[in-house]
């Protein structure tokens, strides 16, 4: 019963992280760094969408995999769902793909290393699930092998300065990839603190098996 009360609160969380993402990647990051005009290559999602390995490790380390894979199954229906009213059809793929991978990759490599230093299971977990995330979302959706998903976008493209600031040129997508890893990565470490916060107050109630 308890865990049934928790893995439905982790659902829920995991729902309003997906939601609340694909709300706010409408909305560019308008600030300067170095330089860098984030507007051109950030939004306000890439902040809050790693969350979600956050939740995932958190069920992961209560739970153990099997439940953490119906809170990232439950959260992939919800983002497919809305990605396809909010979203082209590309999108929607890439995004509703990667978010699966990305997540299913965090379980398998926190499991694998749960039983090592605290920090080292969620921290890799949630960076590498990430690059795998950040890789499929943005090929899936740009770049033009994939055209089979549907029309290409002439902006995305284009050839520019990478970051907008070095003088190799690549396709815009690929500066659009970079920054939203570059952020992946920080946000990561950041979401320690709460994991760390959070350890003696969600502990393993069952132990982890490797499936």
């Amino acid at each position: 019963m308890l865990k049934t009360r928790y893995t439905i609160a982790y659902v829920a969380l995991m729902t309003l992280v997906v939601v609340a993402s694909n709300f706010l990647v409408q909305f560019p990051l308008n600030a300067e760094v170095a330089g860098i005009n984030l507007a051109d290559i950030l939004t306000w999602g890439a902040f809050s969408y790693p969350v979600a390995f956050l939740i995932t490790d958190l069920t992961n380390r209560q739970f153990g995999p099997q439940a953490a894979r119906k809170v990232v199954l439950a959260g992939f229906v919800v983002g497919v769902s809305l990605s396809f009213f909010t979203s082209a059809p590309r999108i929607a793929i890439a995004s509703g793909s990667a978010y699966l991978a990305g997540q299913l990759l965090d379980i398998a490599v926190f499991n694998r290393l749960r039983r090592q230093a605290w920090w080292r299971a969620p921290l890799l977990g949630s960076l590498i699930g990430s690059a795998l995330d950040t890789v499929m979302f943005f090929s899936l959706s740009f770049a033009a092998f994939f055209v089979f998903l549907g029309p290409n976008e002439p902006f995305a493209l284009e050839a520019a300065p990478i970051l907008g600031v070095f003088a190799g040129e690549a396709p815009r997508w690929i500066s659009w990839a970079i920054g939203d890893f570059a952020v992946k990565m920080i946000v990561g470490l950041v979401m320690l603190l709460p994991y760390g916060a959070l350890m003696n107050v969600l502990r393993p109630m069952q132990p982890a098996r490797a499936n």
